[in-house]
């Protein structure tokens, strides 16, 4: 669940620069088979190693996880170091892993499937979910001011915001066949979708689109709130599943001893940091919303709360079939072949993240 782009301090991501400059010069690239197995180096199904070498430094493009890390302290434990990047959303994520530039990314559902899909064979390590999952949607529709529609069937001959690599996808296509329209009967405009949302408002703004999926969070209120007075509008989206969020690697990451062992020790600190995020939403909005992005405290707060209650299982039967259904919705649609969603999923990380999540929560019990 990737939280909106906005300002950052000057210098304080180290491979800004070198990010920029990869992803320009990325080109097209051929899908290959996802193996289940790294090219070289440490087979993906022997042990995960104890002990990180010197010199392990691994690459992760999550500012929210970067804020909690340093704001406990935690990255100076480490037997490692964290180069942070500002590389948020899965085409950004996607195109550094292509690049060569990022270790760990954060996404979605659908990236870590469509980074297999064009030929970027990734593992998701660690897995979040809301832990009020069946009464809270991540994501509502947005409807254009001028657009006339009022219930999800009047979706029907509309032009909608489509982004196949992302999470919004797969919403769409869901929403269509719970209410019985057939994919011919509306117009999918391909945009893809800005962290912040600003892509897809805009367009519904300027009538480029009549519909599109948005954050349920900030990026919902703020456009109610600005384009309401001209018949801006949300609508919930049938109910299914949107909520889930990885953290996911390149398999390259994984066959290198050195960073798999450090991915270990990272997975286990984020996991603390889901539960320390629970339990301090006010903390986060202060220090990192309104501190560091400079939000006022009234959205700091709406985003904090946002990503606060969520779990971190350590069974990953419901994220396995989760990533399933992504994978079987968006595939025919997309024409990219069925993949088995389990061999998206590196076991070996199962427990550790939820592990944690649970230590640091019976701490405060």
């Amino acid at each position: 669940m990737p939280t909106p782009a906005s300002r950052w301090p000057r210098g304080s991501a180290t491979l800004a620069t070198v990010v920029a400059g990869s992803i320009a010069a990325l080109v097209a690239f051929a899908p290959v088979r996802h193996t289940g197995e790294a090219k070289a180096g440490l087979p993906l199904t022997a042990a995960l190693p104890e002990q990180v070498p010197p010199g392990v430094v691994l690459r992760v493009g999550d500012p929210v996880t970067r804020w909690v890390f340093e704001h406990n302290g935690w990255d100076r434990k480490l037997p490692f170091r964290i180069e942070w990047a500002e590389i948020t959303g899965g085409p950004d994520v996607t195109e550094a892993f292509h690049a060569g530039v990022l270790d760990v990314g954060f996404g979605a559902s659908v990236p870590p499937i469509h980074a297999v899909w064009t030929g970027i064979p990734v593992r998701i390590i660690a897995f979040r979910e809301y832990a009020d999952r069946d009464s809270r949607q991540a994501y509502v529709l947005g409807i254009a001011p001028e657009a006339k529609i009022r219930t999800l069937a009047d979706l029907r001959g509309k032009r909608i915001a489509f982004s196949p690599s992302q999470v919004q996808a797969q919403i769409v296509i869901e929403t269509l066949k719970a209410v019985g329209i057939p994919r011919d009967q509306v117009t999918l405009v391909e945009l893809p979708s800005s962290i912040g949302g600003d892509v897809y408002t805009n367009a519904l703004v300027s009538g480029a689109v009549d519909a599109a999926p948005i954050r349920a969070d900030l990026v919902a209120q703020r456009y109610v709130r600005d384009y309401g007075a001209r018949g801006a509008r949300v609508i919930k989206h049938p109910p299914f599943r949107d909520d889930g969020g990885t953290i996911y690697v390149p398999e390259a990451a994984l066959a290198d001893p050195g960073k798999a062992a450090a991915l270990r020790i990272f997975a286990h600190y984020w996991g603390l940091g889901q539960a320390w995020i629970n339990a301090h939403p006010e903390e986060l909005a202060r220090g990192y919303y309104a501190g560091k992005r400079g939000l006022p405290i009234a959205d700091a707060r709406v985003l904090a709360g946002y990503i606060a209650n969520v779990s971190v299982p350590r069974n990953w039967a419901g994220a396995i079939a989760y990533e399933q259904s992504a994978i079987d919705t968006l595939g025919p649609e997309t024409k990219h072949p069925r993949l088995d969603a389990a061999t998206l999923f590196d076991r070996r990380f199962e427990t550790i993240a939820g592990d944690a999540a649970a230590s640091a929560e019976g701490h405060r019990s």
